[in-house]
């Protein structure tokens, strides 16, 4: 049984969510507001939020979860070609937090292989909305002449940064943003990226499982550190993914 959530109740302990002989996995909470205070209290638990439109909201902490140290990022040796001409050809840029919003929708609009419908319903929108404004959520973009193909969302609290999702709309866009996200993280001490979820996307991107005791201890750590500023950059952050064939995680 799980815990039904009151706006002022605190979350149960993770270690109270189902477990891996249930229907969900890892399902610890319901509740039926999505504020951008409950997100944050999530987060620094090692908690998020997953469900479809006309669900209350669910909350899940995974065991195992899957991480991606910045450094681990499986570069393969057509993903180093398109970096390298990305960052010699100015028709490509990288932009953060150019259109936050605009990336989540295109996020929710990305067609996913066994999945119907999306999970960012307008309320999420709007509540990493909200965290974007206080600096708490961004997006790193790719542009090619003009036009945003590719991206991604996440939160960042202090040294820790919480994927959410991505979209490319042309060929690597996704993993070119993925790419200079790491890059940038890695520069400044973040040592795990969240990714929620074990997928064999990710497992092949780098990602690897890891147990949730191990991921919380991280968190609580992790979440305690200095916020980065400022979000800003540019391609040349890809500069130490293409120096060498022998780059990170190649």
């Amino acid at each position: 049984m799980i815990s039904w959530l009151d706006p002022q109740d605190p979350f149960p302990p993770v270690d109270r969510a189902l477990g891996p002989a249930s229907d969900a996995p890892g399902l610890l909470a319901a509740s039926r507001e999505l504020s951008p205070q409950r997100l944050l209290l999530a987060y620094r638990q090692g908690i998020f939020p997953w469900y479809s439109a006309g669900q209350p909201v669910l909350w899940w902490s995974t065991d195992p979860r899957m991480v991606l140290a910045p450094d681990a990022l499986r570069i393969s040796s057509t993903l180093r070609k398109t970096l390298r001409r990305t960052l010699r050809d100015p028709d490509w840029e990288i932009r953060v937090d150019d259109d936050f919003l605009a990336v989540m929708h295109a996020c929710a609009m990305t067609p996913r292989d066994g999945q119907e419908g999306t999970w960012i319903t307008d309320e999420i929108i709007a509540a990493y909305g909200a965290l974007h404004r206080n600096g708490m959520a961004h997006s790193v973009e790719s542009w090619y002449r003009g036009e945003r193909v590719g991206g991604l969302y996440g939160v960042a609290l202090g040294r820790m940064f919480y994927g959410e999702s991505m979209f490319a709309h042309r060929t690597d866009a996704s993993k070119i943003a993925l790419a200079a996200l790491c890059a940038f993280l890695g520069n400044h001490g973040v040592a795990m990226i969240d990714c929620q979820q074990e997928t064999d996307h990710l497992a092949s991107l780098g990602a690897r499982p890891i147990a949730r005791a191990e991921f919380v201890a991280h968190v609580r750590a992790a979440t305690m550190q200095p916020e980065i500023t400022p979000w800003r950059f540019d391609k040349s952050v890809l500069e130490r993914w293409t120096a060498s064939p022998a780059g990170p995680a190649a």
